[in-house]
């Protein structure tokens, strides 16, 4: 990597100008000018700076030498260091009697630039580098099972642990725009500024995966535990300004391959949640379980049969689907008669005659388990249709 370039140098050059009344020059490893106050010595070669790279120490030349010396000035030159590497010089221009007092100044406010900017690059780097695997992990390729591995060493992320992968979701109408990447991009440093052992990846401009990890390897609490996880991040985006975005949990589990597991049971969760209930911000796997996991029955002559109840219902409810929302009712109320009546705001014999109607209809006995059972998931599966 190139510790000094040319957009750094000239914010050296920037910064120090307006704090000392002199010249300032920077200059690469080879000595060549990169940036100056003076713009017109860009690209010269200067030779108090090479002095100095090849000395490693301060060089100081006043107007007796400068004359000795071709294209020279008088001033000061300092080797700069970075992390124990040499990277340039930095020079500043006037008799060495009067800039001397600035030139430890100067160079130390150099190389602070030099090491906050490699800092940063370094971040990024690794920042890059965690997203892609994390990228890696949702795109469930068994095949990179042992890379996966390897890299997770690398990162010192032990998936012995139970983890959940979070699953962020910004409005549909924001998708695909360059306010919505923004926004994602937002979160995502918030997030990990605040929560620096998440592994985060945005997926798309409005999608954005986070996978975070227990504490313990034996935990016993998993569920509670991602149930709190999915509340305490809706809290910090809440206080971080996000808008309309979902948020959802997935299934918890241990073992690297389970994350693409746990980010499939987030998406199919959001999606279950959004058509039950569109208006709400949080979505939890835990809270509609049998759904998520009865949606990969979504095809094959057994979803057919599945279907078929609903299937009935639907072609003889003349009602603007009456019956079947007096059905979904009924399952949300855990078949408790006054309670869905209550909800419904109509009379028991009303609801009685409808839930007869509807047995009719399917041909299932409502009060058999198994007939209510398959009714259940024949009304779940053409929500997905």
């Amino acid at each position: 990597m190139t510790i000094l370039n040319s957009a750094l140098a000239q914010d050296i050059v920037t910064r120090t100008m307006k704090i000392i009344p002199y010249n300032v020059n920077v200059m690469d490893a080879h000595g060549s000018i990169v940036a100056s106050g003076n713009a017109a010595r860009i690209g010269e070669l200067h030779t108090g700076a090479m002095l100095a790279l090849a000395k490693q120490l301060p060089v100081e030349i006043d107007a007796t030498s400068a004359r000795n010396m071709h294209g020279a000035q008088p001033g000061i030159n300092l080797p700069l260091t970075v992390n124990g590497q040499l990277c340039g010089a930095i020079g500043l221009s006037g008799a060495p009697d009067e800039v001397r007092q600035f030139g430890e100044l100067v160079r130390l406010t150099a190389e602070m630039i030099l090491e906050q900017a490699q800092l940063t690059d370094a971040l990024q780097r690794d920042s890059r580098y965690r997203e892609t695997f994390v990228l890696q992990l949702v795109a469930s390729d068994p095949g990179a099972r042992s890379g996966l591995e390897s890299w997770a060493r690398r990162l010192g992320v032990d998936f012995r642990r139970p983890h959940v992968v979070l699953l962020l979701e910004l409005a549909d109408r924001a998708a695909g725009t360059v306010e919505a990447l923004s926004e994602i991009q937002r979160l995502q440093l918030r997030l990990l500024g605040r929560q620096p052992s998440a592994l985060t990846a945005a997926t798309s401009s409005h999608e954005l995966v986070i996978v975070d990890f227990h504490d313990s390897i034996d935990a016993t609490d998993v569920p509670a535990w991602a149930q709190r996880k999915l509340a305490a991040l809706a809290a910090l985006l809440d206080d971080e300004g996000a808008q309309d975005y979902a948020l959802t949990v997935g299934i918890a589990l241990a073992g690297i391959g389970n994350v693409a597991i746990s980010y499939q049971s987030a998406r199919t969760a959001a999606r279950i949640g959004r058509q039950r209930d569109g208006g709400r911000k949080r979505y939890n796997y835990y809270d509609q379980a049998l759904p998520v996991l009865l949606s990969g029955l979504d095809a094959g002559w057994q979803a057919e049969q599945l279907r078929q109840p609903m299937q009935k219902l639907r072609a003889q409810d003349k009602s603007k689907e009456l019956l079947q929302r007096t059905l979904e009712t009924w399952f949300r109320h855990d078949s408790h008669l006054a309670a869905t009546a209550e909800a419904l705001h109509i009379h028991r014999n009303t609801l009685d005659y409808r839930l007869r109607r509807i047995g009719e209809i399917t041909g299932l006995e409502l009060a058999r388990l198994e007939d209510r059972f398959l009714l259940y998931v024949s009304l779940l599966l053409a929500d997905v249709d």
